[in-house]
């Protein structure tokens, strides 16, 4: 699969190094949206839920549970679609031919990433050579 290091913009918004920006990456680039809106947004988010375990550990910058996300991607017209259900092994793998074409944020293991077309727009080549499995992707409804 194409792989283009993309970093959606963190690095023209001032920021600096590397982090577990996963989530705010795929969504700037598959959204066509400023990083900096995208970070801010999803804080604001995370900050306005009731503080719990999972939410404290969730942040732009280090990771972001799905909750938020989910809730993020879909209040934007974007729809979850499953490709792997419990005990039926993996039917989709982080493969051109295996995914529709278009934008879509692809959820893999302890990752997200947005591919366009086919292409991987990532900060590295997530695909572990095409056998990486899709749990499902966000794709615009």
């Amino acid at each position: 699969m194409e792989f283009i290091n993309n970093d959606g913009g963190r690095a023209a918004a001032g920021f600096q190094g590397t982090t577990g920006d996963c989530v705010i990456r795929s969504i700037v680039i598959a959204l066509e949206l400023p990083y900096q809106q995208v970070y801010d947004e999803m804080n604001g988010l995370i900050k306005s839920h009731r503080k719990t375990k999972i939410q404290k550990s969730s942040s732009s910058r280090g990771g972001v549970n799905k909750k938020f996300y989910r809730n993020f991607l879909e209040s934007r017209g974007w729809k979850w679609i499953a490709c792997m259900k419990i005990g039926t092994g993996c039917k989709v793998h982080l493969k051109a031919e295996e995914l529709p074409k278009g934008r879509i944020i692809a959820r893999v293991s302890k990752h997200l990433c947005a591919v366009i077309d086919g292409v991987i727009n990532d900060t590295h080549d997530c695909s572990r050579n095409e056998t990486r499995c899709v749990y499902g992707y966000f794709i615009k409804a």
